[in-house]
């Protein structure tokens, strides 16, 4: 009798262990009884070291330090247990980056990914040519503060807020990286190279039948032989399988006016996005936008399908997807020309299938005044037009090289942890490059994201001699990050360093002069110069503002003198443009 309660015991202990087990095993999202609640970031983290601890194929990295203190964690599951990223080069395999929780209110990534790990390393369904990467959660800061601040969403019953420690929306940090957090992902994105990318969010806007909406890189600033595979093959493929699984997608809903029916515009996701930035080198990169309105269960449930069908397709096509980047890279290393900016052209639009509520105006109970609402007691199914054609507004030769004076200490430090090839000048040299001077520019009046915008940039170029430091950096334009390259350098881009006011200092005047002393010092200097005297004449004759303006002459006789200073408006970095006997290192 003892021995038979000693065994009853021992098997209820086993059984309780092992409901234990599963119940640990078991996401806090999956844990709440309505499904309703995301994971805190400390609860994202216990997780994952929890699962690390026992799957070796599973290995968490930290990476840099965010604006909260606290570094990034990125889960790499690796079948056969290699997590050296020149090895897994080596071997020839793929790597897919996902991310999540860049807006914390927006985390369905977050609850998915955890649970879809689990699940690949408890079925053992680890793809067998490509290693995944997961940043667990982006931006630690704002998940940190955690609230209700997304009035119009739909769950979860609380979340983390969108600003990081900063107040930065980190969607927009990319190219300027302010945060902490956007350099920790550059040490990332450049150590593990991924082929594929992927960010999850949530969006805003129209109301819909869809759960699950996609981004997908602007096909008309890919990189041709990505753009078709991307078009033709993996997207068409991620939207049948998901159809199958029960989430149909449409691609984001941007609409054209105020509703969908009007037409709906695909997304420009610039190199401030993290999808922008990523497309830079040639990665092949989406968005994943659920709808804001559609229970939260189901948008991570949509979430995690798709998670599961890329893996799958990149499996599937892992040879293809490493040649085709390759490729791609050989392609962007020897491009002359590249595109600065662009705008849809909305003469080309293609015909979608859309699924939608209709849409209707009645009285706002607040206003008294007509206010939009959708119906969804209407559902529809019709056809609507889809801009998704970009036509380039700007392009810009590359150089034989930029130089870059070592003074631009952060312009520096970014190309570095970028990995872009630099090399420095042995000694004091002078050099003939093309030079810049900013003729004009509009400078937004109010803040974004901590910076003042530069935008309607026109340029002057100018052949000069100019002289270079020991030390000061040389940028050969043929390497497979040249978009990186010439987008951030040249100044008239959307998403420039000039834009975003890496610049500035560069943009006022330092020295200038006392009007009643240097009105004798021009009198002598046109005296002594009978040409410049003339030309001074024959604008006057056709500029009536200048002709009636003593401080306008004065002002004219300077700027055409040699006491000018003439660094003013001239954009710092150089452009060489004919081979150089170079000192270099």
């Amino acid at each position: 009798m003892y021995i038979l309660r000693l065994k009853t015991l021992v098997a209820f202990a086993f059984c309780l262990l092992l409901a234990i087990s599963a119940s640990a095993q078991l996401t806090p999202f999956e844990q709440s009884p309505d499904k309703n609640y995301t994971a805190t970031y400390h609860q994202v983290v216990a997780y994952y070291q929890q699962l690390a601890k026992a799957n070796p194929q599973l290995k968490l990295f930290n990476y840099g330090t965010t604006d909260a203190g606290y570094p990034l964690t990125l889960a790499v599951l690796s079948k056969d247990k290699v997590f050296d990223p020149a090895l897994i080069k080596k071997q020839n395999k793929r790597v897919l980056l996902i991310n999540n929780g860049i807006h914390p209110g927006e985390p369905e990534g977050i609850d998915a990914s955890m649970m879809l790990v689990r699940d690949i390393l408890k079925k053992n369904q680890l793809p067998k040519d490509v290693v995944v990467c997961f940043i667990a959660l982006y931006n630690i800061d704002g998940s940190l503060n955690r609230g209700v601040s997304r009035i119009s969403q739909n769950g979860p019953r609380a979340y983390g807020f969108r600003g990081n420690a900063r107040n930065l929306d980190l969607n927009r940090d990319f190219i300027k990286a302010d945060s902490r957090n956007a350099l920790a992902f550059m040490q990332i994105l450049n150590t593990w190279q991924p082929e594929v990318f992927m960010d999850n969010h949530t969006s805003n806007g129209s109301d819909y039948q869809y759960v699950m909406t996609l981004i997908e890189t602007q096909k008309d600033k890919q990189n041709p032989l990505l753009a078709e595979y991307t078009a033709k093959t993996l997207s068409p493929e991620l939207y049948r399988r998901m159809k199958q699984s029960g989430y149909e997608m449409t691609p984001y809903v941007e609409s054209l006016k105020t509703t969908p029916d009007s037409g709906i515009v695909a997304f420009l996701e610039t190199p401030r996005f993290s999808s922008g930035f990523t497309a830079q080198r040639n990665i092949i990169s989406y968005i994943s936008e659920t709808h804001m309105l559609k229970a939260y269960d189901k948008r991570v449930y949509a979430t995690y399908d798709l998670m599961q069908h890329l893996i799958a397709v990149c499996q599937r096509d892992a040879k293809q997807i490493g040649e085709l980047k390759a490729k791609a890279d050989v392609q962007v290393a020897r491009q002359k020309t590249f595109a600065l900016s662009w705008e849809p052209d909305m003469t080309r639009f293609d015909t979608l299938q859309f699924k939608g509520f209709t849409a209707g105006y009645k009285p706002s109970a607040i206003s008294g005044l007509p206010r939009l609402y959708y119906d969804r007691n209407k559902p529809f199914t019709k056809p609507i037009k889809y801009y998704n054609t970009y036509k380039a507004t700007q392009y810009a030769d590359k150089p034989l090289a930029y130089i870059i004076p070592q003074a631009w200490g952060k312009v520096i430090e970014l190309f570095k942890l970028n990995r872009i090839a630099m090399q420095r000048l042995k000694h004091d040299t002078t050099l003939n490059v093309q030079a810049y001077y900013f003729a004009d520019y509009k400078t937004s009046p109010r803040p974004y994201e901590g910076h003042y915008l530069h935008t309607g940039v026109q340029l002057r170029p100018e052949q000069q001699t100019i002289k270079y430091l020991t030390g000061d950096y040389v940028v050969y334009a043929n390497q497979p990050a040249n978009r990186y390259i010439v987008e951030t350098l040249e100044p008239q881009g959307v998403d420039s360093f000039f834009a975003w006011g890496f610049f500035d200092s560069m943009l006022g005047q330092k020295e200038h002069y006392s009007d009643y002393v240097f009105e004798d010092i021009a009198a002598d200097y046109l005296k002594a110069r009978p040409e410049l005297k003339k030309q001074l004449e024959s604008e006057k004759a056709t500029n009536a503002k200048l002709a009636g303006s003593a401080q306008a002459q004065l002002e004219w006789v300077y700027r055409h003198s040699e006491y000018y200073e003439p660094t003013y408006l001239r954009y710092p970095v150089g452009r060489l443009l004919t081979p150089a006997k170079l000192d270099i290192y």
